[in-house]
């Protein structure tokens, strides 16, 4: 389990990366109920993801004794790995509280408010989304121990 995990992360990572592309896409064509759906489905799949992620963190912490796998990678791509990890651990620390702000104002039809918020959320979300799958091919696809 410890090894397909990582592939589910990144699975669902991508996933909520296409429905928050497509919940901008509706917005912008201003087919809100569309808009609505789709959000709240990259919401649940962003829940899912962090459960799955926290089970692997677990299981791999009973296997190994760690929660983290070691990355491979040398010279220039350890800098390039860390650079996208650091910044995509701080903003997906964020996304949760944004994401829930975010949808609360949308929902309540708070639409000016949800507006704001939204600018700055759906950056925030894509860039974690993007460079979790990113993380993933780096640890476990392009630098996999061997």
């Amino acid at each position: 389990m410890t090894e397909t995990l990582p592939a589910i992360n990144a699975t669902l990572n991508a996933v909520s990366t296409v429905l928050l592309l497509l919940g901008y896409k509706f917005i912008r064509e201003r087919n809100i109920e569309k808009h609505r759906r789709v959000m709240i489905t990259a919401f649940v799949i962003s829940v899912v993801f962090l459960a799955c992620y926290l089970l692997h963190k677990w299981l791999l912490f009973q296997a190994t004794g760690s929660f983290n796998t070691a990355f491979q990678g040398q010279g220039a791509w350890r800098t390039v790995y860390f650079t996208i990890l650091i910044t995509h651990v701080t903003l997906a620390a964020c996304v949760p509280v944004l994401a829930i702000i975010t949808i609360r104002r949308g929902l309540a039809m708070r639409i000016d408010p949800h507006r704001r918020i939204a600018k700055v959320t759906l950056p925030i979300w894509l860039y974690v989304s993007v460079t979790g799958v990113i993380v993933y091919f780096m640890l476990y696809q392009w630098f996999a121990a061997a």
